[in-house]
C-alpha cells in the first residue's frame, strides 16, 4: 500500500476546506466515517461467511 506523510494530509484537507467551505466540513466527516464503518462491516461479514464456509468443508 502507500503511506501519507503529514504534507500530504495537510494538503488533503486545505483542498477539502477549499471546496466544500467549513459549513459543510463536519457533515462530509460524518459521510465519509459513516462510509468508512460500513466498509468495514461489510468486510467483516464477507471474512465471516467465507470462514464458516471454510469450516463446514472442513468438517464434512
Amino acid at each position: 500500500m502507500f503511506s501519507i506523510g503529514a504534507t500530504e494530509l495537510i494538503l488533503i484537507l486545505v483542498i477539502v476546506l477549499i471546496l466544500f467551505g467549513p459549513g459543510k466540513l463536519p457533515e462530509v466527516g460524518r459521510s465519509l466515517g459513516k462510509a468508512l464503518s460500513e466498509f468495514k462491516k461489510a468486510k467483516k461479514d464477507i471474512e465471516d461467511e467465507l470462514q464458516d464456509d471454510e469450516f463446514k468443508d472442513d468438517s464434512q
